[in-house]
């Protein structure tokens, strides 16, 4: 992604719709990351759209620093209406040209801004494809996110650090969608369903 910038606003926008359709019967319901019902996938999805608009911002603390694998996250009673609103935020901090430059940190890990970035998109792209898939709601991503999670994902795929974070490449062809060679490429399974 090295001089590109995404607006975010696109696939913010398709996360909240998602998240605006789930019913409260579903927030028990499993998804494709094991750990997490729904409700659990609703607060990561809130914990890293505020870290990852801290990390844009420059405003580091408690929501950069925290390791996303510190505990389980889970959603308030509020997440409703919290969780659009740091969507929108999330896009407004990553439309100013200095959140793509110089060094941030998110996770708990200092990077470069552009990868952070990278990140981002990543993990909206990603766990849109969660989030759709365990509520049974149809999923079509931002093109210019998607591309961009593509490309990150596929870039990462010969680090032998990867499944740590990703978990193992599940192998899909090469003339398969984007979005399922992107969501095999992430470690899941693109035909899974609950």
């Amino acid at each position: 992604m090295t001089g590109t910038t995404i607006d975010f606003e696109p696939q913010s926008g398709i996360i909240a719709r998602l998240a605006d359709a789930v019913t409260d019967e579903r927030l028990a319901d499993p998804t494709p990351c094991p750990d997490f019902a729904v409700r659990n996938l609703l607060g990561h999805l809130l914990g890293l759209a505020a870290a990852f608009r801290d990390a844009a911002r420059k405003d580091l603390g408690v929501t950069t620093d925290t390791p996303p694998t510190d505990s389980v996250p889970d959603i308030g009673p509020g997440w409703r209406q919290e969780l659009p609103k740091v969507l929108d935020e999330l896009a407004e901090a990553w439309r100013d040209p200095a959140a793509w430059t110089g060094m941030t940190r998110a996770g708990g890990v200092d990077l470069p801004a552009e990868v952070a970035a990278a990140v981002a998109i990543d993990e909206l792209v990603v766990h849109g494809w969660d989030l759709a898939r365990a509520t049974g709601q149809a999923y079509e991503p931002d093109p210019a996110a998607l591309r961009a999670c593509y490309d990150f994902l596929l870039a990462s795929a010969e680090d032998p650090s990867r499944d740590a974070i990703f978990g193992p490449i599940v192998p899909v062809a090469q003339d398969a969608p984007l979005l399922d060679r992107a969501i095999g490429l992430s470690g899941r399974n693109p035909g899974w369903t609950p």
